[in-house]
Parts: C-alpha cells; structure tokens; sequence
C-alpha cells in the first residue's frame, strides 16, 4: 500500500469524523514541518466523538509526513484496531493515550514528543523554570511523572493520571512530554509554547550569569492571560490554521 497515495473520504466515514481526520493528519504534518519527529517513533492522538473513548493514532512504521486522513487508524481504550487496516500502531501509545482519553473528558487530542531542548529540560530534577515569556505561560500547568522504563505497562497507568492530575502537561522525567488539550489546535499551540519555553530555557543556561526572576504573580498573570486568549478569542485555531497554510505553501498534498 502506498501510504502517499492521494486519499478521499471513504462512504462509511462521517462529514466529522473525515474532518478531525484531516486536521490531525495536518498536525503530524506541523509537527514533522517544525522538526520535531523522533523519526517514526511518538504518537498523537485524537478522541473520536461518542461514549465509547475510540480515538486516531498514527500507523506505526510510517514517516509524520506520510500520514493521510485515510490511513489513521481508529482504535479502542485497549489498542484495538476497529477497522482494517496493513498497519498497526505503536504499542507503546497505548499506555498513555488510552490512560488519558479513558479519563480526562476535557482532553480530546494528546501529543507526545521529546525534542532534544525539551528531552534536556525533563533530564533535570527541577524541570522548566517560568521566568521568561514562554515559561511564564506554563506556570501551575504542569505534571511531573517519575521514569518507570517504556511506557509499555497497563498498571502504570493510574500513577500517570495522578502524576496529570487536572493539569494539561504531563512531564514523564528522564523522557519527554506529552500535552492534552480539548481540541487538536489548542494541543497543537500548548505544544508550540512548551517547546519554545524548552529552547529558551536551554539557550539561557548556556549563557551562564544570573537570570532575572519573574516574581510568582506575573508567572499567574501569564497563564491566566494565555488561558484566555485560548477560550475566548479562537486564538489558537487562528495559530493553527496559519501554520497549516505556512506548511502547505511549501508542500505539495493530494487532500
């Protein structure tokens, strides 16, 4: 099968879910465009609408940038493909995503990476600092989960949800991260910021000398603000749809 070929919506797929299809093969897209692969390894994800928790998971052994809307496979809480397909996904996801959509209702898209900036962050015992711009927004937002090996194991599960809590960031230390968020381009823009408060951190430690604190008020007055902007304004469909388009005017896709 070739996975480049040019895709259409097949008969049986809903007007909705074709749509989160699209978008979230326009997500692996972005995050294959920004260079944040670990070649064909990590994994988004994206719940599908209904009671029963299925979602969208990349097929596994494919490049970010050959996911299509046709070829996501759809899936069930235990990693069940639930529709045929020649791939399979990558066991190693299910741990995590089926933890998180099994669990958190207000999380409909996770994503999980470990770029090198934020591999180096979660590698040191106090994780991301909140004294610069990109910091500053992911202050009170994060989880710490301490490192068990591979994240292969169904009884890890419940200690990685207690590691979330309520929060949209998870750190798994020694590792990467993964974000959750109520739509893919709020995931999507939560990621973005993630990574660049990482490469800024890491870009200042280099510098040596002494940082300048931001005190623990302004830190809450960025994350309110951010939170905002997110729920009220579409701010980050807006964020989302012009990387899509940045992407797109350098590529040619068939869907």
């Amino acid at each position: 099968m070739n996975a480049l070929a040019p895709t259409q919506q097949p008969r049986h797929c809903s007007d909705e879910e074709w749509a989160l299809r699209v978008q979230l093969a326009h997500c692996y897209h972005l995050v294959d465009f920004f260079g944040w692969t670990e070649t064909i390894f990590n994994h988004i994800s994206a719940r599908l609408p209904g009671p029963a928790h299925h979602y969208l998971v990349n097929p596994f052994g494919l490049n970010y940038s050959e996911v299509t809307p046709a070829n996501l496979l759809k899936v069930d809480l235990d990693g069940h493909k639930l529709e045929d397909s020649p791939y399979d996904a990558n066991p190693a996801g299910f741990a995590l995503h089926s933890a998180v959509h099994g669990a958190r209702d207000d999380i409909h898209c996770l994503i999980h990476t470990h770029t090198t900036p934020i591999s180096a962050i979660v590698q040191k015992k106090k994780g991301f600092a909140h004294d610069d711009f990109y910091g500053a927004q992911l202050y009170g937002r994060i989880g710490y989960h301490e490192f068990e090996g591979i994240t292969l194991f169904e009884d890890e599960k419940g200690r990685m949800l207690e590691s979330l809590g309520d929060k949209h960031i998870l750190v798994l230390r020694n590792h990467g991260i993964a974000v959750g968020e109520s739509s893919i381009a709020k995931t999507f823009f939560l990621l973005w910021t993630v990574q660049r408060a990482a490469e800024i951190q890491c870009a200042a430690g280099a510098l040596g000398g002494e940082d300048n604190p931001l005190p623990l008020a302004i830190q809450q007055k960025c994350t309110d603000l951010t939170a905002m902007l997110i729920r009220e304004s579409g701010f980050a469909t807006k964020f989302f749809d012009a990387m899509v388009r940045k992407m797109r005017a350098g590529r040619s896709l068939d869907w």
